[in-house]
């Protein structure tokens, strides 16, 4: 299983901006891998007479493998693509969660304090990725259920900050909560 991911304390606004940066020079790095390797699939393989779109297209599809190729040898060991890793991780996890959501309730219904945690920490990450994607609606939405529910941990004496994630909750919840037939 994979290890621990921690929330870590991010400026939204930087955060935007550093994830723009990053987006804009893997999309540049397709654009001009994808033209080039298209141009030259055509010098190479085309009819003069015309009729070359497989050319082209097999330019595109090799452009989107060696853009992949640079993006996971080169770009993703780069400090600039930190907070796009980062966002990546912070997905991964609560796509982990909500994957299991109906035994993450059930486990929450029956106040089991590991359901209660990572429901806890799914609340916690999902604040901060609506505040640093700026989606004040969605973040409105979530607030009084994410409130109610630290309530109920309080009121359990489990420990409100729950900032780490463990993988491990989720094969326990899937353990303890099967899906019925």
């Amino acid at each position: 299983m994979s290890a621990p991911f921690t929330l870590e304390p991010r400026n939204p606004e930087q955060f935007r901006q550093e994830t723009r940066k990053s987006n804009l020079i893997v999309m540049g790095t397709f654009a001009v891998t994808a033209m080039i390797l298209a141009t030259l699939s055509v010098k190479i393989f085309g009819s003069p007479e015309g009729g070359n779109f497989r050319w082209n297209l097999a330019g595109v599809i090799a452009g989107v493998v060696v853009t992949s190729a640079i993006f996971r040898l080169v770009y993703l060991q780069q400090p600039w693509m930190e907070s796009a890793r980062y966002n990546w991780q912070l997905k991964r996890c609560l796509m982990s969660l909500t994957n299991i959501m109906h035994q993450l309730n059930a486990g929450v219904e029956a106040q089991d304090p590991v359901a209660m945690k990572a429901m806890r920490f799914y609340h916690q990450g999902l604040e901060q990725m609506y505040r640093l994607e700026n989606h004040e609606s969605a973040l409105a939405d979530l607030l009084p259920e994410s409130r109610a529910h630290a309530t109920r941990l309080e009121a359990l004496g489990i420990d409100t900050d729950q900032s780490t994630f463990d993988p491990e909750w989720v094969e326990q919840l899937k353990a303890a909560y099967k899906k019925k037939p």
